[in-house]
């Protein structure tokens, strides 16, 4: 074999593997962005986008008249945080506390995502909560206690 033959071989190795490799990323980033959100029960990410340019194009968002109406009930120590999806669209309806508990905030919606506010004495939670495909879905809990003061 000549060494100009074995110089292409090895050049049309090179090039292979370098395909190979570029096509492997392509796909593994496809399937994490795809596929791992819908693990994390966060929807897909084109949801996401989608909510966000309705948002910025009409300047206020407003569920599609067909879209239907689901409400769920998010409990914990802190009571019930009652949230309604129209679509993407999120409304607060009642925030209703358990013993020691009070409300601090909640926000009416519409939106797209809705949050409420607990405090018992040191102790606080915040809800976030948003319409994944429709459904009331929790974006994120933050529990915070204030240290004690000595």
């Amino acid at each position: 074999m000549t060494e100009d033959r074995r110089t292409r071989r090895a050049l049309g190795y090179g090039a292979g593997w370098l395909a190979a490799a570029v096509l492997a990323v392509v796909v593994g980033v496809l399937a994490v962005s795809s596929l791992g959100a819908s693990i994390r029960d966060r929807g897909p990410v084109v949801t996401e986008a989608i909510r966000t340019a309705q948002l910025e194009e009409e300047g206020r968002l407003e569920p599609a008249v067909e879209d239907d109406v689901v409400r769920q009930e998010i409990s914990d120590d802190f009571g019930v945080f009652v949230v309604e999806c129209r679509g993407v669209v999120a409304y607060g309806i009642d925030a209703r506390t358990a013993s020691g508990w009070r409300t601090v905030s909640f926000e009416p919606g519409p939106d797209d995502d809705v949050d409420a506010v607990f405090v018992r004495q040191a102790e606080s939670i915040e809800l976030e909560v948003f319409c994944n495909r429709g459904r009331p879905t929790i974006a994120e809990i933050e529990r915070k206690t204030l240290p004690d003061d000595d």
